[in-house]
């Protein structure tokens, strides 16, 4: 006897927020009886966290082999509020009543935090949890994670404007004489993307020498370094491939010209700023693979990942005072609803997207509102995917067995811009 039911809900349909943007939600109970509690709890959290194990064999006195295992951590916390929704901590039990019980919260996220992050080893996370304060029993916990992004507006660097340009070169050996030399030419526009554009990528060929280019390969590849600080300060780096195409062949003596394309998927922006304990990078890797014996022909350049394309034209934000309109980035995703108020579940919002009856943005009904839009007004809005990076759970040390996490499976949401064409190659 007890909750039949506990589920929380965003005021957006893809549970993401910016930096400095306010998260408005509710918790919905349904109790198949009356429940006594002392209050009812909402805490939001954001933190980062790596985690891996080493194995190492060591020989002991006598000769013998022995295998130890070492657990690496590291943790960071960036927020924490937590406040009643109903009753106190130190206060007199209250009676909820039976059926459905609907109770809002709001919270203003810090203005500078790290976007969210799933990998292998560690995490950014974002995540709010709501508990049944109950006497002498056990809290009853419930939780769900969401998705914080902070923007980086690829406009406001003009190396992200630089072209990338990897060039390739070697002669072979063969029976003491040097044939002429291979070379390989890979350019693309610029250096910042973001999520849904495609990278344009030429690839020149010369091939003067006797040896055959069986294929080039480009990887764009996330590399990922991970800080533990418990028990010692180590480091685990991790790459790993996120797209990769291939042409080929370029027979001896022959010039090729390719024209290739990768498009970006889902993924977190590059540089987790005030982030200690996780560093994300993306690379494009160039692997050109020869007959023979030889040896293959590689290089890589860093490719920056961002959340606001670049725009022809843009080079530094408007000033403040200008005839565009700022972002402020503590402007709330929508208007506040008082924490703690009980509410009357509302009826659906209408099909334009406005506001439900008293206040309550209704889940689904309104996407995330991107910052610095209004700078760029031919930029067209972002559609938000989710990130192919799903944990396996987000429960952590401080739940409980009685912690329910609640709704889909977590996956971070990310801005996409597949219709902006990144610019062209310059002549």
């Amino acid at each position: 006897m007890g909750i039949k039911e506990a589920n929380i809900y965003l005021d957006n349909q893809c549970n993401t927020y910016y930096a400095g943007q306010t998260v408005n939600g509710r918790i919905e109970y349904v109790f198949d009886s009356p429940k006594k509690v002392r209050g009812i709890h909402v805490k939001f959290k954001g933190e980062a966290h790596t985690e891996w194990s080493e194995s190492k064999e060591e020989q002991d006195a006598q000769g013998k082999t022995e295998s130890t295992n070492t657990m690496h951590t590291g943790s960071e916390e960036y927020f924490q509020i937590s406040y009643y929704l109903l009753g106190s901590n130190n206060g007199n039990e209250i009676e909820i009543p039976a059926g459905k019980q609907v109770y809002n919260f709001t919270c203003t996220l810090p203005p500078v935090l790290p976007s969210s992050f799933e990998g292998e080893f560690g995490y950014v996370r974002y995540t709010v949890k709501v508990t049944l304060d109950r006497p002498w029993k056990f809290d009853q916990e419930t939780k769900m994670a969401f998705t914080v992004i902070n923007a980086l507006d690829l406009n406001l660097n003009p190396s992200y404007r630089e072209p990338i340009h990897i060039q390739l070169e070697k002669t072979f050996c063969c029976f003491c004489c040097a044939s002429p030399p291979m070379s390989v030419d890979v350019r693309a526009p610029v250096s910042g993307y973001c999520p849904g554009q495609v990278i344009p990528i030429t690839v020149d060929i010369e091939n003067k020498s006797n040896v055959q280019l069986h294929l080039v390969k480009i990887f764009l590849r996330k590399v990922v370094t991970y800080r533990a600080t418990s028990p010692s300060t180590v480091t685990k780096k991790a790459k790993e491939v996120i797209l990769t195409v291939q042409e080929g062949p370029a027979p001896a003596g022959s010039t090729k010209h390719w024209n290739l394309s990768l498009e970006i998927p889902p993924i977190p922006p590059s540089n987790l700023v005030n982030c200690n304990i996780i560093d994300l990078d993306y690379d494009l890797k160039v692997e050109c693979v020869v007959s023979g014996m030889h040896l293959n022909m590689k290089g890589k350049k860093y490719v920056t990942i961002g959340t606001v394309p670049l725009v022809a034209g843009a080079g530094t934000a408007p000033s403040p005072g200008g005839d565009t309109a700022q972002y402020s980035p503590s402007q709330p995703a929508v208007l506040p609803v008082a924490p703690g108020y009980p509410a009357q579940p509302t009826a659906p919002s209408a099909p334009n997207g406005e506001s439900a009856p008293g206040g309550w943005v209704v889940p689904g009904a309104t996407p995330p509102q991107a910052p610095y839009q209004a700078l760029y007004p031919t930029l067209s809005e972002p559609v938000y995917k989710a990130s192919p990076y799903i944990p396996k759970t987000i429960q952590d040390r401080s739940d409980t067995d009685h912690t329910n996490i609640t709704g889909p499976k977590f996956a971070p949401y990310y801005p996409t811009y597949a219709a902006v064409q990144p610019p062209p190659l310059p002549q």
